[in-house]
C-alpha cells in the first residue's frame, strides 16, 4: 500500500504537531458536501426542466435515479482506488469529475444531456467521502492517537449528512432566482474553490512505483473484474428496486447472473474488492451497514416522502415544503460535532432508533389539517435521528473496518446507505401510487416503526457495542477486523 501513503519528513512533522489544522479539514468537508446537496437539490428543478425541455415531469425522475445508481456503484470502488493509488489523486479526479458535471448539466439541452452530467456528478462526488476516510486514518497513525478524531469525523459527519436536508431550500432560492440550470451550474464555483484547496492543503501521496503504476498491475491489485461484477450487479439491483412495484424481470435475472459469478470469483481471490468472507467474519461491520441503510430509509422517506404529502395534501409550495424541513438539518448540524467529539457509538445509536420510533409515530398522527408547527416538530426530532446515526455508524466504521481497507468500507458503507434511500423512495412510490393522501402517510409511518425497531434490536443486541467509549485500535489482540477497541477488551 505504499503507493498511497503520505511522504515522509516535514509533511509527517507537521502532522504530527497539528494532525488536524483547519487546511487539512476543511477541502475535506467541503468535497464531503457535494454528493448529499445534489442528491437532493435537484428535486426542485424537476418541474422546471420539464417544462422548459418539454418532456413529462415523470421522465425527469432519470436526474434523481442516474445520479443514485452512480453514487451506489462508485463509493466503493473509489475507496478501493484511493487505498492503491493515493487518496489525495482520487478525491482530486473526483472533483474535477464534479465539475465537468456542472458545466455538462449547465449547458445541456435535453434530457439525455442532462442525465450524462448527473452520472458525472454522482461519480465524481462518491470519491470525496471515502478519500477523507483514508487521509484521515492515515493521519491519526502518523500521530500516534489514542482514540479515533473524534471532532474531525463529526465535521465529516455534518458535510456527508446533515447538509442534505439544506439542498430542497437551497434549490428552491437558486432555481427560483436565476432558473433549474443552476441546480448544476452551482457545482462549478464550489468544485473550483474545493480543487483549490486540495491541491495547496492535502497532503501529496507517494510518487507510484513504476511496476507498480501499469494497468495490468494496478487491475490486478484493485481487482477489477471484481470492480467490474459488482457494478454490473449493483446496477441491476438498483434499477430492479427503483421498478417497484412493478416487477422487472429483466433486471432481476441481469443481476443473478452478475452476481452468482461475482461471489464465485471474489471468494477464489486471495486480496478481493468485495471481501465476503472477511465481512462474514467481522460481525461489527456487517451490523453498521445495516443499521446505516435501515436508519436513512427513514430519514429519507421524511425528506421526500413527507415533502410530497406536504405538497399533494397541504398544498404547499416546494419552497415553503422545503424550509420547513430546514431545522431538520439544523438540529442535525448542531448535535454531530459534540456528540462525535465524545467518541461514543451505543449511545447515539441507541438515541438515533428511539428517536426514529418517536418521529415514526408522530407521522403516523399528522393529517392534512395538521398545523405546519406540527410538521416541524416531527421533522426535528428526526433531526436528532440523523445526527446521532451518522455519527454513531461512522465512528463504529472507522473502529471495525481494517486500517487497509477503510477506503472500500467507507465506500461500502455509503452504498449501504443509498440501498436505504432507494428502498425509501421505492416504499414511498408505493404507499403513494395513488396520490399522496393521510392514509399513504400513515402507512409510511407503519414501514418506520418496523425499520425503527429493527435498528433498535441491531444496536441492544450488538455485543461489540457495550463498552461506550472507543479508543484507538492497537495491534495487541486483533479481531475479526484485525484492530482492538475497549469494547472488545472490557
Amino acid at each position: 500500500m505504499s503507493s498511497g501513503a503520505e511522504p515522509t519528513g516535514s509533511a509527517t512533522d507537521d502532522a504530527a504537531r497539528r494532525p488536524f489544522a483547519w487546511t487539512f479539514t476543511t477541502p475535506l468537508y467541503v468535497g464531503s458536501s457535494l454528493n448529499p446537496i445534489n442528491s437532493s437539490i435537484i428535486a426542485t428543478a424537476l418541474v422546471p426542466i420539464a417544462t422548459d425541455l418539454h418532456v413529462s415531469v415523470g421522465a425527469t425522475a432519470v436526474l434523481v435515479s442516474s445520479l443514485y445508481l452512480a453514487s451506489a456503484v462508485a463509493q466503493p470502488t473509489a475507496g478501493k482506488l484511493a487505498e492503491v493509488l493515493g487518496a489525495r489523486r482520487i478525491f482530486l479526479c473526483g472533483i474535477v469529475l464534479v465539475l465537468l458535471g456542472g458545466v455538462v448539466g449547465g449547458l445541456g439541452r435535453n434530457l439525455a444531456v442532462l442525465t450524462v452530467a448527473r452520472v458525472l456528478i454522482g461519480l465524481g462526488t462518491s470519491a470525496a467521502f471515502p478519500c477523507a476516510m483514508v487521509l484521515i486514518r492515515r493521519r491519526a497513525e502518523q500521530a500516534d492517537m489514542d482514540s479515533p478524531p473524534g471532532g474531525v469525523l463529526g465535521g465529516v459527519a455534518i458535510a456527508g449528512m446533515a447538509t442534505a436536508a439544506v439542498g430542497p431550500p437551497i434549490g428552491g432560492l437558486l432555481v427560483g432566482a436565476a432558473g433549474w440550470r443552476w441546480a448544476f451550474l452551482i457545482n462549478i464555483p464550489v468544485t473550483l474553490i474545493a480543487l483549490a484547496m486540495a491541491i495547496r492543503w492535502l497532503p501529496k501521496d507517494r510518487p507510484l512505483d513504476r511496476a507498480d503504476s501499469g494497468f495490468r498491475r494496478v487491475a490486478s491489485r484493485i481487482d477489477l473484474p471484481g470492480i467490474i461484477g459488482f457494478a454490473a450487479s449493483m446496477t441491476a439491483l438498483v434499477i430492479f428496486l427503483m421498478g417497484l412495484p412493478h416487477v422487472g424481470w429483466a433486471a432481476l435475472a441481469v443481476f443473478v447472473l452478475t452476481a452468482v459469478p461475482t461471489i464465485v470469483w471474489e471468494l477464489r481471490k486471495t486480496t478481493p474488492f468485495f471481501d465476503f468472507r472477511g465481512l462474514a467474519a467481522n460481525g461489527a461491520l456487517t451490523r453498521t451497514y445495516l443499521r446505516q441503510a435501515l436508519t436513512l430509509l427513514g430519514v429519507y422517506t421524511v425528506m421526500f416522502g413527507v415533502t410530497q404529502w406536504m405538497e399533494a395534501a397541504h398544498g404547499m409550495s416546494t419552497l415553503k415544503a422545503g424550509l420547513l424541513l430546514l431545522p431538520m438539518g439544523a438540529v442535525s448540524a448542531l448535535l454531530s460535532r459534540p456528540l462525535a467529539s465524545r467518541n461514543l457509538v451505543r449511545g447515539p445509536l441507541i438515541a438515533s432508533a428511539v428517536t426514529m420510533l418517536l418521529g415514526s409515530a408522530g407521522i403516523m398522527l399528522l393529517t392534512s389539517h395538521s398545523p405546519a408547527i406540527a410538521i416541524v416538530l416531527v421533522s426535528l426530532v428526526f433531526g436528532i435521528t440523523t445526527a446521532t446515526t451518522t455519527v454513531g455508524n461512522q465512528t463504529a466504521l472507522y473502529l471495525a473496518a481494517p486500517a487497509d481497507q477503510i477506503g472500500t468500507a467507507s465506500g461500502l458503507f455509503r452504498t449501504f446507505g443509498y440501498l436505504g434511500t432507494i428502498t425509501s423512495s421505492v416504499i414511498g412510490s408505493i404507499v403513494f401510487r395513488d396520490g399522496a393522501s393521510d392514509h399513504g402517510l400513515h402507512s409510511l409511518g407503519l414501514v418506520l416503526i418496523a425499520a425503527g425497531v429493527a435498528v433498535l434490536l441491531l444496536t441492544v443486541l450488538d455485543r461489540h457495542l457495550m463498552g461506550g467509549n472507543t479508543s484507538r485500535p492497537t495491534d495487541d489482540t486483533p479481531n475479526t477486523a484485525g484492530i482492538t477497541t475497549k469494547e472488545n477488551t472490557a
